[in-house]
């Protein structure tokens, strides 16, 4: 355990925890939401700060990244625990915490991930799998120490953060692909435990500060698929920037929606073309079989650039990150 950062205390050993919007407060002896930041005697502990419960090298693609140095791998990595209660997670093993699954997993420090990295032989590092947000410490001295190494460092998030953690975080980043569920706060709250607007607020200020940003949307049949609430998605990104890459995922049922169909191909064919008629540049479909909606074409002329297997890279045709046809700078970094 370490004491957390970004806390108050309050009367009677109570603490609140500032990290993100849920602004817990906890009693003493207490966890806040997430499971894994307690308060005990007043002061408040990370619970997940020195031990990975996750560690792979995985293609950049996989993150989704499609436009961060596409085709090579990254280190990715995870500690336990979250601040949503998503009941379609996919990762809820590791995500919902208890007791036992805590004291599971590899005991690491930020020297060590960024060896194992480094002997790996890659030069990226991407905190994903659960929430980053809740191993924060950790994730923050890794990410600092990277950059002095040399390394990238990329973060895959519900985006649910507060804004004086996040603007800590931004300087030692370079990468970003956050979660954006639903428009509606009844959807976000009933679904996931929390609510868009800071969501949004993240997405803004990460792109704001020139971090390669992009966006992913489960499509989940009957809540997110219908014409109101994919348009508010649509017009929330809009508004920050139709360069935003944007991936629309295919739901499978699991964990407590078991009880729901999968999105059908044509749906997340549908809403990619919606979304790109209403200007979004680069739109995506993942987790499914369609050529078109993986590949990354000039918003400009409509030439293919970048072309993937689903989460596989296959070629890139960009100079210096550009189009070759008609010269047209492609958002990311290359």
């Amino acid at each position: 355990m370490r004491e957390a950062l970004f806390y108050r205390k309050q009367s009677e050993n109570n603490v609140q925890c500032q990290l993100c919007p849920h602004n817990c407060t906890i009693a003493d002896g207490e966890n806040g939401i997430c499971g894994v930041r307690q308060n005990l005697g007043g002061i408040l502990f990370s619970l997940n700060g020195d031990r990975l419960i996750a560690a792979h090298v995985d293609p950049m693609e996989k993150k989704p990244l499609y436009h961060f140095f596409p085709g090579t791998e990254t280190f990715s990595i995870a500690a336990a625990g979250c601040n949503f209660h998503c009941k379609n997670c996919q990762n809820h093993t590791i995500s919902q915490t208890t007791p036992g699954l805590l004291d599971s997993g590899e005991t690491t420090s930020p020297q060590i991930i960024v060896t194992m990295a480094k002997r790996r032989g890659v030069s990226h590092i991407t905190f994903t799998y659960t929430e980053p947000t809740v191993f924060y410490e950790l994730m923050l001295e890794t990410a600092e120490l990277a950059k002095e190494a040399g390394l990238y460092c990329s973060v895959v998030s519900n985006g649910f953060i507060n804004p004086e953690p996040l603007a800590r975080l931004i300087p030692v980043i370079s990468a970003a692909n956050i979660d954006l569920k639903f428009a509606s706060n009844k959807l976000y709250r009933s679904v996931a435990g929390g609510w868009p607007e800071p969501v949004v607020e993240t997405i803004k200020t990460l792109f704001d500060h020139g971090i390669v940003t992009e966006v992913t949307t489960l499509i989940i049949p009957g809540l997110n698929d219908d014409e109101g609430e994919f348009g508010k998605l649509t017009q929330f990104l809009l508004d920050i920037s139709p360069e935003i890459p944007w991936h629309l995922s295919a739901f499978y049922p699991t964990y407590k929606m078991t009880d729901r169909n999968p999105t059908p191909p044509d749906t997340l064919v549908i809403l990619r073309q919606t979304a790109l008629d209403k200007g979004m540049k680069y739109v995506y479909t993942g987790n499914i079989s369609d050529a078109q909606g993986s590949t990354t074409f000039c918003p400009t002329c409509s030439k293919d650039l970048i072309q993937r297997h689903r989460l596989s890279f296959h070629s890139s045709r960009l100079e210096n990150g550009n189009c070759p046809h008609c010269t047209t700078k492609i958002y990311g970094q290359f």
